[in-house]
């Protein structure tokens, strides 16, 4: 899809993040936008943000874990648009636990979200661009190529989305159906999955979050523009950051290795977690000692 003008773009999660900074750019190129996403504030937002573009743009709520409610859209955005050119199953959550610590309400949650609403997207959606001859985009995601502690649930969902996809993709050229399809894998960018992250029982996720909002290097715009240059390009992987480009390369050449490399890492980062956490105690229980010693 060489050209952006004119074309129906569907995108979910659009109201805040990649989601949104996707279809502002796409709003700037002169599609057509229909958004959904689960929170209907930040999408309205969206919506004003591409209006202002002079985009052609509608709305819809929508939770992507619902199966009957994906299909229903993908009818409703025929019946508004006339088809779709371009689909982006983007809407994701995180879990922040480990295995023993997670909630198994949580575990689903993420799955339904992450993996499920992919799949119930790509069945939905995929009929309407067999017949505009369009391009299907599934976001996974860093952790889709390498895996990390306390990142269970959503390894497993976005490892999932990737063999989802690559199967899609084999299967279009096996049946020669003309449809193009790219998986996207994000480093860490700069949006708030992991704010809004639900988290375990346990101590230390507030400064995966912190940590996170540290090395995030990558802004959504720039994200953006990166998946777009890759589906110009009929690109089936699209690496979004150098964090993503370095992790996708290590994985490649270093095969079992890579999973000690990346606990020893994991394991060393807790553990500086854990000592300015009882800096942090020690310094606080100083203060409350000096507090009571005065007259």
């Amino acid at each position: 899809m060489k050209d952006f003008r004119g074309k129906v773009a569907v995108i979910t999660g659009a109201g805040s993040g990649i989601g949104r900074a996707l279809a502002v750019e796409l709003a700037a190129q002169g599609a057509r936008l229909a958004l959904s996403d689960a929170v209907e504030d930040g999408l309205e937002e969206t919506a004003a943000r591409c209006a202002e573009r002079g985009a052609e743009v509608r709305t819809y709520r929508l939770d992507v874990a619902d199966r009957a409610a994906v299909q229903a859209h993908a009818k409703a955005v025929r019946a508004d648009f006339g088809g779709a050119d371009l689909v982006v199953n983007n809407a994701g959550v995180t879990l922040l636990a480990s295995i023993t610590e997670a909630r198994w309400d949580d575990m689903r949650w993420v799955l339904d979200v992450d993996f499920w609403g992919v799949v119930h997207g790509t069945r939905a959606f995929l009929p309407l661009l067999v017949a505009s001859r369009g391009h299907l985009v599934n976001v996974s995601s860093m952790y889709g190529l390498t895996a990390a502690p306390a990142q269970t649930a959503y390894n497993a969902a976005k490892f999932a989305v990737r063999g989802f996809t690559e199967a899609v993709l084999q299967e279009m050229r096996v049946g020669e159906v003309p449809v193009a399809v790219s998986c996207v894998y994000p480093g860490k960018v700069r949006t708030d999955i992991f704010s809004n992250a639900r988290t375990g029982r346990g101590l230390g996720y507030g400064g995966i979050q912190e940590r996170f909002a540290r090395e995030a290097t990558t802004s959504a715009e720039q994200a953006a523009r990166i998946i777009l240059r890759g589906i110009r390009r009929n690109r089936v992987k699209i690496i979004v950051g150098a964090d993503a480009r370095r992790v996708d390369l290590f994985s490649r050449l270093l095969g079992t290795v890579y999973p000690r490399l990346t606990a020893r890492r994991a394991h060393a980062q807790a553990r500086r977690v854990r000592l300015e956490a009882m800096r942090t105690r020690l310094a606080a229980q100083r203060v409350r000692r000096s507090d009571h010693r005065q007259p």
